[in-house]
């Protein structure tokens, strides 16, 4: 699943990113396609409880991804993507060691998530258009989907490793809205990596009902039921999304 649904999707959100625009294609990696699968796979082995619990932990693992997006936009406006996403991942495993420390009830989660969320967004504000893209050059695809099926297939392999609540913070490490950020970053500069990643957090809010939903009906309702409401949710609420982000997303030609 992982080697045919990473390409799959980092060819998609490539090729809409240059219809659409950059936040388009951050927006549309919010999604759980990687997180959602790998939590399942748990269930089945793991257990209901197991499942859960690993949900929980990825709910905080949002506030992480908006940390890493807000430090790669600001850590330096004439630093190299290198440097800004070495930055952006040490913010990001700094926010999940005091997740892993804490405790805090689960009502709270999902709500202090979405405060987080909407703040990163605010705090970003609006990107405005960059210089149009220029014509990519032919391995650019090609190399996106290569890196991104790697670190998926890396990081996805040593989560079961780490226990639920770990597993969970870790496996939103935003792997594919990196991937997305570095490439138009490197092809049309700073301002495109920022749009996409307002477009990934416009694009969280989904992740976060995805998650939200499954924590709280996995265990009573059984895997099917609770996957097909967590996948319910989130598909409404990323169509709303949706609105948001193609108000301020030009299209590219």
């Amino acid at each position: 699943m992982k080697l045919v649904v990473t390409p799959v999707l980092i060819t998609a959100a490539t090729l809409v990113g240059r219809r659409w625009g950059d936040a388009l294609s951050g927006w549309l990696v919010g999604l759980p396609l990687t997180s959602g699968p790998v939590i399942f796979f748990l269930a089945l082995d793991q257990g209901t409880r197991f499942a859960a619990t690993a949900s929980l932990g990825v709910i905080l693992g949002v506030a992480s991804q908006a940390a890493f997006a807000l430090v790669y936009i600001h850590v330096g406006r004439d630093s190299r993507w290198t440097r800004r996403v070495l930055a952006a991942t040490v913010a990001f495993t700094a926010v999940t060691v005091i997740f892993q420390l804490i405790q805090m009830p689960v009502w709270a989660e999902p709500i202090l998530v979405v405060g987080c969320l909407a703040a990163a967004i605010l705090v970003i504000g609006e990107v405005k258009p960059g210089p149009v893209r220029t014509i990519s050059p032919s391995m650019d695809l090609p190399l996106r989907v290569v890196v991104a099926t790697g670190l998926v297939l890396g990081l996805t392999a040593i989560a079961p490793l780490l226990g639920a609540r770990l597993s969970g913070l870790i496996l939103p490490f935003p792997l594919y809205a990196t991937v997305l950020a570095v490439f138009a970053h490197r092809a049309a500069g700073p301002r495109a990596a920022a749009a996409v990643w307002r477009g990934l957090l416009f694009g969280l809010f989904s992740f976060v009902a995805f998650f939200t939903m499954l924590a709280a009906v996995v265990v009573p309702a059984g895997i099917g039921f609770g996957f097909l409401a967590a996948i319910a949710v989130a598909a409404a609420v990323q169509a709303a999304t949706l609105l948001a982000v193609r108000s301020r997303a030009p299209s590219r030609s």
